[in-house]
Parts: structure tokens; C-alpha cells; sequence
């Protein structure tokens, strides 16, 4: 299982991986001997390096200084950890955590669901500069179908490409997306799902309230249930619940010759559960999240970047998606805004520790 590539890692990381090439040709999940592929060890190095690039742009370089790595340098990776990409940022600090004051556990559900159906940091933007502040109090479906309708007709786009969103026209009946969105929303809102959230125990629970709503899959439903849970309105652990998207599984199908019928989740906490084991062994010093380890969300969506990852590192391991090509290229940002996490993380404080006070 050793690396051939002498233009993809810098020089130390083929001493290391050199030296650990082989630990893990075959690994065990739940009693069961998995064979794994070049990509496994891959994943690890993506961890370890990617969350690297994180810390060193903070610092002040911009990606291309960041990384020797060729592939990481030129093409779009979401972080390691997903609380630190710049849409979940903007969700934390903007849209949930915004004001010092409370919000209804209504309010608050309205906002991240709004925001989250469109995954879009303009798109919230511009309702909020021309229909003023985003509040269940302010909110009209007329007023709010009728300027985004206005976008759309102008060729703006309304929707981020993160996610393919079901419409839901069957269930609500609008022609357009974008309302049928915004109904859902009004139905969850009466069918009191803020109130079951703050009552369910678990984020299994949670997870299978949302995805009993119209038109939310499980993929979406996992999401939701992760972008509602940095908010007050939940407080389930990261370590308790996944479900796998389409994505991960892909990125699963390249670490692994044959999983032998182990679920793409098992297989995700087993990765968070031992990722201390592992790089350690393949002698990656990992810089975790101010103590906060990687949990089965990050793991989930590493499995999603990986799964891109080895299109250009390992082109002939094909997956499952036979998908050849990384479409989005990297555009240097300069330095990344200090970042902010839901506060009972208990990070903030740390951050201010090593970056002084805003």
C-alpha cells in the first residue's frame, strides 16, 4: 500500500507514510477483517493536512502558501471540521447567534430552517436588506415569494449547489421551489416541531422528527438536525447519531476493497471512535479543534471530501459515482476571519487565548 505519487506530498509526509505504509492493509470494524485501499491511508493525511491549512490561514497565508500539496492548494476542500466552513460560520454567528437577546424557540427554528433551505450566505443577505429583519414577526409569505421570485426572474440564484433540494411541489403546490420552501416551513412551524425538538432526547430522535416532514430525506434530515443543534434550541452530543449521504458513501467504496456489509455509519464511528489510534500510527500530529476531536459529522463529510479527493490523487480507483474530476477550483480568500462555535463547546474562550480578544 505504499505511495507513488512524488508531486502530491511534501517530503516529511512520505517519510511518515513511508514508515507506516502497511499498519493498516487490513483494519477490524465490529470483529470483522475490512481489506482497505491506498485511499485509507489518504483519508488520514487529508485530516491531519487539511486541518493544517485551517490553522495556517488563520495565521495569514492563503491556501496556495498553506499547503505543499498540490490538489489541496488548487481545488475547493470543505474543513475537516464542518462548524469551521464559512456557511456554518455565517449560520453560528449571523443567523442563530446573532443577538444577545432571546429568540422563541419558534423564532430561532424559523431563521436556521430559512437559511438552511437556501444554504446561501446572499441570498439571506438580501432578504434581510430589503425586507428587513428576519423574524417570524417580519416574515410574510407574500412579501418573501414575491422578492424571491423578483431574484430569480433577474437570473440570480437563490439556492446554494451544496445540496440537491427536493421542491416539494407535490405536497404544496407552487410552481416555484422557493415557495413550496417557504410553506414547508409554515407547516413544520404548525405542526409545533420546534417544541418536539426541545423535547426529544436523543439526535436520533430529532433526526427522525425532521425526516417526517414533506420532501426532507435522510441526508437532509441529518443535516438539519446538526445546523439546529448549534443553536440552544438542542444540545445533543456529535458523537451519538450519523447517517451517511451520498458523498460518504462514495468516498467509503474508495477506502475499502469490499466493506462486507457493514453500514456506511458503523463504519464512520469506528473512524471518529479510533482517529487518535490512527494517526498516531501513521504519525500525523493532528491539531484538533482546540480539544474538540473529530466527531461522526466531520468524519462523515472527510468521507465526502476524500471520495474527491482521490479523483485527481487515485483516478483508478473509481468508487461508486465514476466520477473523474474535482469541478471547483480554489480561489484564494486572503486570511480567514477568527473563528466562533456554538458556546457550549466551550471554544471561544480558548480562541480568544491564542488570537486576543475582537
Amino acid at each position: 500500500m505504499a505511495f507513488d505519487q512524488p508531486n502530491l506530498f511534501g517530503s516529511p509526509q512520505n517519510h511518515e507514510r513511508s514508515r507506516c505504509a502497511k499498519r493498516h492493509a487490513v483494519i477490524s470494524v465490529d470483529g470483522i477483517q475490512l481489506s482497505t485501499t491506498p485511499v485509507f491511508e489518504t483519508y488520514w493525511y487529508f485530516v491531519h493536512e487539511r486541518q493544517n491549512m485551517f490553522r495556517r490561514r488563520l495565521e495569514g497565508l492563503n491556501r496556495p502558501e498553506a499547503s505543499k500539496d498540490q490538489i489541496l492548494a488548487s481545488h475547493r476542500f470543505t474543513n475537516v471540521y464542518r462548524a469551521s466552513d464559512r456557511v456554518s460560520q455565517y449560520l453560528i454567528r449571523n443567523v442563530i447567534w446573532d443577538e444577545t437577546e432571546l429568540r422563541s424557540d419558534d423564532d430561532l427554528f424559523f431563521r436556521i430552517l430559512l437559511f438552511k433551505l437556501f444554504n446561501r450566505i446572499d441570498t439571506w443577505e438580501a432578504i434581510s436588506e430589503a425586507l428587513g429583519p428576519i423574524s417570524l414577526d417580519n416574515y410574510s409569505f407574500e412579501r418573501f415569494d414575491e422578492f424571491l421570485s423578483d431574484r430569480k426572474a433577474q437570473g440570480l440564484r437563490n439556492y446554494s449547489a451544496a445540496y440537491i433540494m427536493p421542491s416539494a411541489g407535490r405536497v404544496f403546490g407552487h410552481a416555484s421551489k422557493h415557495a413550496n420552501h417557504l410553506r414547508l416551513i409554515e407547516w413544520m412551524l404548525s405542526e409545533k416541531y420546534p417544541e418536539r425538538l426541545r423535547r426529544s432526547s436523543t439526535m436520533s430522535e430529532g433526526f427522525e422528527l425532521l425526516l417526517s416532514a414533506p420532501s426532507i430525506g435522510p441526508f437532509l434530515a441529518y443535516q438539519f438536525i446538526t445546523d439546529l443543534n448549534y443553536s440552544a434550541l438542542t444540545n445533543f452530543s456529535e458523537l451519538e447519531f450519523v447517517m451517511a449521504g451520498p458523498g460518504a458513501i462514495d468516498g467509503i467504496s474508495k477506502c475499502f476493497v469490499d466493506t462486507q456489509g457493514i453500514s456506511p455509519e458503523r463504519i464512520i464511528e469506528h473512524m471518529a471512535r479510533h482517529q487518535a489510534d490512527y494517526l498516531d500510527d501513521y504519525g500525523f500530529e493532528f491539531i484538533d479543534l482546540w480539544g474538540r476531536p473529530l466527531q461522526f459529522i466531520d468524519c462523515q463529510n472527510v468521507f465526502c471530501e476524500i471520495s474527491k479527493y482521490a479523483r485527481a490523487a487515485f483516478p483508478d480507483i473509481a468508487g461508486r459515482s465514476g466520477r473523474s474530476r474535482i469541478k471547483q477550483k480554489y480561489r484564494p480568500a486572503g486570511r480567514l476571519p477568527r473563528p466562533w462555535y456554538p458556546p457550549n463547546w466551550g471554544l471561544n474562550e480558548k480562541i480568544t487565548s491564542d488570537f486576543g480578544a475582537y
